[in-house]
């Protein structure tokens, strides 16, 4: 997800930085429009970059709910484990299964 992302926000700004290099002291307003356009597509490109991850940052969930056990960064997560609410579900339904199975 993040690669395409990542790709647009570089051909973002080489296009804006292209248009600059090329300005003369008195830009025209077509000129101007096009370095705001690109402009734009850089910072909505940055956005989806920044957003990729969520404030789950789980790759599979990344705007899933935020686990409210371990959704504080100052709480200790158990190794592996991450912030995704949908993926510790998993984790502590499989970690059940385990225990009843002994």
């Amino acid at each position: 997800m993040g690669y395409a992302e990542l790709r647009e926000l570089h051909s973002a700004l080489n296009t804006a930085s292209d248009i600059v290099y090329t300005l003369e002291s008195d830009p025209s307003p077509e000129e101007t429009a096009q370095i705001v356009d690109a402009l734009r597509r850089a910072l909505d490109a940055a956005r989806a970059l920044g957003a990729a991850h969520g404030a789950t940052g789980c790759s599979l969930h990344p705007r899933g709910a935020v686990d409210p056990l371990y959704g504080d960064k100052r709480d200790p997560l158990p190794p592996g484990w991450g912030r995704c609410l949908l993926c510790n579900d998993g984790r502590r339904r499989a970690s059940a299964q385990r225990r009843g199975s002994r």
